[in-house]
């Protein structure tokens, strides 16, 4: 069984953990995943701790389109060419 690895996009916008959950899953088969925080900064607590970690091991490096101290921060025109270059993009 042949599995044909894809660039995708994950987008967090209501639940954090969830799509950081998702998009270290996604690595499993050999994807390219990207994860933006696109609503709110992201919350230090056990659970997110957990998942950066997650995030870490899948080489996944998250960025937000806000402000945030926790990550790098991307701006409107970089988040579009990066939906125009991705193959799938999942908001959770």
């Amino acid at each position: 069984m042949t599995i044909n690895t894809k660039k995708i996009l994950v987008i967090a916008i209501s639940d954090h953990v969830e799509a950081m959950r998702v998009a270290s899953g996604l690595t499993i088969y050999g994807h390219e995943v990207q994860l933006v925080f696109a609503d709110r900064c992201l919350e230090e607590n056990d659970e997110t701790i957990a998942q950066a970690e997650t995030l870490d091991l899948a080489d996944i490096t998250p960025v937000s389109l806000l402000e945030d101290p926790l990550m790098e921060r991307i701006n409107h025109d970089d988040f579009h060419a990066l939906t125009e270059s991705v193959n799938h993009i999942l908001s959770i």
